[in-house]
């Protein structure tokens, strides 16, 4: 990587993480004011009951699927917060970097209740505490990984920016130009 290159790429490297922490804490903030403030109390009602604050604890993933799996989810979370990290280096656009930070935030603010809460490490449960009529009951977290999911998604089909795996892309077309010329080359002789 040229010095340019490291100019371009470091600033992605440094949003992708400030997005990463700020999305953890502010997750992890919220979980302890819901805890400190609706733990044995009823749902409070904030647009009637179209929206509540409702404490839950859930062993599984969105909806509380998976509940006897807590294990599995706690596992690709790790891998995902791990592999977006060593592949960093590949985000190349602000928005993909922000879309990966908010997924990874997301995963990272479950994965700390999984690894600390009741009932044990590494199958602890999450907390929830944001209701929809209609809906599940959700957190912080959830609502940043849907979010990062659903800007990805639109970059990625909206987006003429190249971005992961643009190197190599770029690199397999320029070899197969080549390997064509020269037997383009290697026939006229």
């Amino acid at each position: 990587m040229t010095k340019k290159e490291t100019r371009t790429y470091f600033p992605r490297r440094g949003m992708l993480a400030a997005v990463i922490v700020s999305v953890a804490i502010v997750d992890q903030l919220t979980k302890i004011i819901a805890l400190k403030t609706l733990d044995g109390r009823p749902a409070v009602q904030v647009l009637g009951d179209f929206f509540e604050l409702r404490l839950v604890f859930n062993p599984g993933a969105a909806f509380s699927f998976g509940t006897n799996a807590t294990w599995v989810f706690t596992t690709l979370q790790l891998v995902y917060i791990l592999a977006v990290m060593c592949f960093s280096h590949w985000l190349r656009s602000p928005i993909s970097a922000t879309a990966a930070g908010l997924i990874a935030g997301g995963a990272l603010g479950n994965l700390i209740d999984r690894l600390f809460r009741e009932p044990g490490f590494y199958v602890g449960h999450v907390v929830d505490f944001l209701s929809v009529k209609g809906f599940a009951v959700f957190n912080i977290a959830d609502s940043a990984i849907t979010v990062g999911v659903i800007i990805l998604v639109i970059w990625m089909v909206f987006s003429k920016e190249p971005d992961l795996f643009a190197d190599q892309i770029a690199a397999e077309k320029k070899s197969a130009q080549k390997n064509q010329k020269q037997s383009a080359e290697g026939g006229q002789q």
